[in-house]
């Protein structure tokens, strides 16, 4: 084996080295970052998409994050009864608050178990049901926030009819 070639299968060595422990201390942060501060209700709105498009929101100033809020009728209760149903049969989901007008769940990504905060809001005077999902790291979600909010509407929306 020539010089070059073992020089070059060390240096590939060393790459991928380095790269395992990249991924691993993205798992390792995915699972100790903190929520960000702003979640919650305030003056009756989620806080908006921190402008990356990791974020989906019906109370978005940018309609590039908006989806349409979920209305539903009768009581505050029963609606958070059926929101609570359709996102416990959801994977990797956790539970975090659970208030008479506000959800707070987290998402894990399947592999590198990334977060994403979801938050759900009861306008009990308009009878709509406003959220929020954004990821805690990064740029980019791939989607991923827009598709489930989407899939979780849908399901929602034919539990509350």
């Amino acid at each position: 084996m020539s010089r070059l070639v073992k020089i070059a299968l060390w240096a590939g060595g060393i790459l991928v080295g380095l790269v395992v422990a990249g991924v691993a201390a993205l798992a390792v942060m995915a699972r100790m970052v903190e929520p960000p501060t702003q979640l919650g209700v305030r003056d009756g709105r989620l806080a908006d998409c921190p402008g990356t498009p990791n974020c989906v929101a019906t109370q978005a100033s940018d309609q590039r994050f908006a989806l349409p809020p979920l209305p539903y009728s009768g009581d505050t209760a029963a609606a958070r009864a059926s929101l609570l149903e359709v996102l416990g049969n959801q994977p990797r989901m956790t539970l975090l608050s659970e208030e008479p007008t506000y959800v707070h769940v987290l998402f894990r990504s399947p592999t590198m178990g990334y977060p994403d905060d979801v938050e759900f809001f009861f306008d009990e005077a308009n009878r709509l049901i406003h959220f929020r999902a954004a990821a805690r790291m990064g740029q980019s979600d791939m989607g991923v926030n827009r598709a489930r909010m989407e899939q979780i509407s849908s399901e929602l929306a034919a539990v509350l009819r």
